[in-house]
């Protein structure tokens, strides 16, 4: 078992990751653009995520669940997506995500797709 590690989307609030490093400075979270994937398609940022063992967190509800559920449909599997709406308040995301990394290991997310926050 091991310790969640988050990839986030491009579109991803800012606010989100800056509050989750200063609760918890431990955690790790990459950009997609730290890693040279911010232009790839939503399937590729999975099936990265995939390989890497890393959970994404994504405000694209709109395409992004569904190119889960294809990889899904097709056998292949997610690490881990965790959705969030941009109009919920920042600070329960922050929490759920401290939550998630302090609480959960990796393979518990292992072919889901989650709203955020929890406590919504």
């Amino acid at each position: 078992m091991s310790r969640p590690r988050f990839l986030a989307d491009h579109d991803l609030n800012e606010h989100i990751l800056t509050g989750a490093l200063r609760q918890e400075p431990a955690i790790e979270i990459v950009r997609v653009r730290d890693v040279d994937m911010s232009r790839q398609a939503d399937h590729e940022i999975l099936a990265f995520a995939e390989r890497e063992g890393m959970l994404v967190l994504s405000h694209d509800v709109n395409t992004m669940p569904a190119a889960a559920y294809a990889r899904l449909v097709t056998g292949q599997s997610i690490a881990g997506l965790f959705m969030i709406q941009q109009t919920l308040p920042i600070s329960s995301v922050i929490d759920s995500v401290v939550l998630i990394w302090s609480a959960s290991e990796l393979e518990e997310w292992r072919d889901q797709v989650v709203y955020l926050p929890f406590d919504q």
